[in-house]
């Protein structure tokens, strides 16, 4: 039956056609949408210091700030196309940076401040970066030592003092001019250079292309519904995809007034902040919302419109919680470093539908999701378990199209013959068209809504001189989702010890990431494994979670 001109589904298609080609234009500018076509009067962004002081950035002054900043690094010889890093937490100085690149024609390449130096001189030299722009409090991980050159071919600029190797982010953007041109390298110029890992390998590289930025648009519209009333409070940390993605990307192409929060998550601020800020759109992972339905501080008045959660399954018991305290029900949402947002419940009214408890929703417009059989690539039966995929020949909004310089493991994620992007996730769709997730196919640990690689965390596991091999797991965890821990064979058995497992796991946070040691370290005589010799983590999540739940039941003596 042919569709009424002017009806839901006919509109919305218009709406993906009309940003794919606003942002696939060979003529186009990053920073002309990003910044320069909205209202220089308008607020781009509110900045609450750790003091819970505001502080607020307009997009013309966001405009005047970046143009200087990029003349900062055409002088230290920065062109078009080449590599600029971040090491920086949420603040205004940051916000100047990432306009001050993409300004430029240049390509941010997002680090995560809890990267210990030698996770983050992987991706600087796995990505070429010219520059680096780093907070003072991060001024010590660049600086020359096992991990990091000696004669690195990155200069370093630091919100804090310079030195002989380091240049002073203020000093240089006080000295530079304003009114430089923004560069316009149309729709497949890249505009961001992200890791993301898996199970297995060192992490993988995917360029973002400007034209990428039509579906982080349609998500923003259509999932998060942001509107110029709101006030926007994505949670996730940018130096990571949803937060970067949709609480920079998104809210600046939708023009929607949105707020940062320097400093660490605590749910006291978190809950004044709402509060005292009148937001009224919230996106956050799970573990957010786990924390505050625990916290034990007072009761605030919130204002919110929307809440939204992704990075990892939302489970039932928040929305028992959220409607009550938060005033709303939370959209679960699902999405890929590799594609933005997939599936959601969406809170556009064309588009929103009753929640189903533990379902994260229908595929987003612009995408059509799958559930693929796991011995064929063919569709499922409804209620089936298997493949969740993308259909691509139906997705207009796609951009991924590999790993850079990883042929092999770009063909892992796609199928017949190019028509099925594979998420790497096992999920069912049920009759009414909603999707659950199942599990993960590769492992990867979702902890606090980040993906952590587990032979990432083995990998730096091993160079510690009295381990012999180790395997890591996730273990549920009730605030945090999924917590890791560590199976460890060591070279000398009887050096087993309690010190010894904190010094693994001190060892963890400094050579890998702070956020990612493993919360319990278990010495065993030997792994798990195939024939063939590759360790079979589920067995061990298997006696783990038996071990848990037994531990659970078991009657007090």
């Amino acid at each position: 039956m042919t569709e009424n001109i002017g009806s839901p589904a006919s509109v919305l298609d218009d709406r993906i056609k009309q940003l794919i080609a606003l942002y696939g234009d060979p003529r186009v500018s990053a920073a002309e949408l990003l910044c320069d076509r909205h209202d220089p009067m308008s607020l781009a962004y509110r900045v609450i210091g750790r003091d819970l002081g505001a502080r607020d950035i307009s997009y013309g002054t966001l405009r005047m700030e970046s143009e200087r900043f990029s003349a900062v690094l055409a002088a230290q010889g920065v062109r078009g196309g080449d590599r600029v890093a971040t090491l920086m937490g949420k603040s205004r100085e940051y916000l100047v940076t990432l306009m001050g690149i993409w300004r430029l024609g240049a390509v941010h390449v997002p680090l995560f401040t809890a990267l210990a130096p030698p996770a983050i001189s992987l991706r600087l030299v796995g990505s070429g970066a010219r520059i680096v722009v780093c907070d003072a409090a991060q001024r010590n991980k660049l600086r020359p030592g096992d991990s990091m050159p000696n004669n690195a071919p990155w200069r370093v600029i630091t919100t804090g003092d310079g030195d002989a190797r380091a240049l002073e982010f203020h000093t240089l953007i006080d000295r530079a001019p304003p009114g430089f041109e923004a560069a316009t390298l149309g729709g497949d110029a890249p505009l961001i250079h992200i890791y993301t890992s898996g199970t297995t390998g060192t992490p993988k590289a995917v360029v973002v292309p400007v034209r990428a930025l039509a579906a982080f648009r349609a998500y923003a519209e259509f999932a998060l519904d942001l509107k110029p009333t709101d006030l926007y409070w994505c949670a996730a940390d940018p130096g990571w995809a949803y937060g970067l993605y949709f609480g920079i990307l998104g809210s600046l192409a939708t023009g929607t007034p949105s707020l940062l929060q320097e400093g660490g998550f605590s749910p006291e601020v978190t809950l004044r902040v709402l509060a005292d800020q009148g937001v009224t759109n919230f996106s956050a992972a799970p573990t957010v919302y786990r924390a505050l339905r625990s916290s034990t501080a007072p009761a605030v008045p919130i204002h919110l419109r929307c809440a939204s959660s992704a990075g990892e399954p939302l489970t039932p018991e928040i929305n028992d919680w959220a409607a009550s305290v938060l005033g709303v029900s939370v959209y679960d949402h699902y999405g890929q470093t590799e594609a933005g947002m997939l599936i959601n419940n969406h809170h556009n009214a064309v588009l929103r539908r009753p929640l189903k408890p533990g379902s994260m929703g229908q595929a987003m417009p612009g995408w059509t999701a799958v559930i693929l059989r796991d011995d064929s690539d063919t569709l499922a039966p409804r209620g089936d378990i298997g493949r969740v995929a993308m259909d691509l020949t139906q997705s207009p909004l796609a951009w991924f199209d590999g790993y850079l310089n990883e042929p092999d493991k770009s063909a892992e994620r796609f199928a017949g013959n190019g028509r099925w992007y594979l998420t790497g996730d096992v999920g069912r769709m049920d009759e009414d068209g909603y999707f659950h997730f199942s599990s993960r196919d590769d492992d990867v640990i979702i902890m606090a809504g980040y993906r952590i690689g587990p032979f990432e965390v083995e990998s730096v596991i091993a160079t510690h001189p009295a381990v012999s091999e180790s395997a890591v797991i996730a273990v549920p965890d009730d605030i945090r989702g999924e917590v890791i821990e560590a199976y460890v064979v060591l070279r000398k058995p009887d050096a087993a010890s309690t010190e010894l497992a904190l010094e693994i796991q001190q060892w963890v946070k400094t050579h890998y990431a702070a956020h990612a040691y493993p919360r319990a370290v278990h010495f065993v005589e030997t792994l798990p494994k195939t024939p063939s010799g590759k360790i079979q983590r589920f067995l061990l999540k298997q006696q783990r979670r038996a071990e848990l739940e037994s531990s659970r039941v078991a009657p007090s003596i």
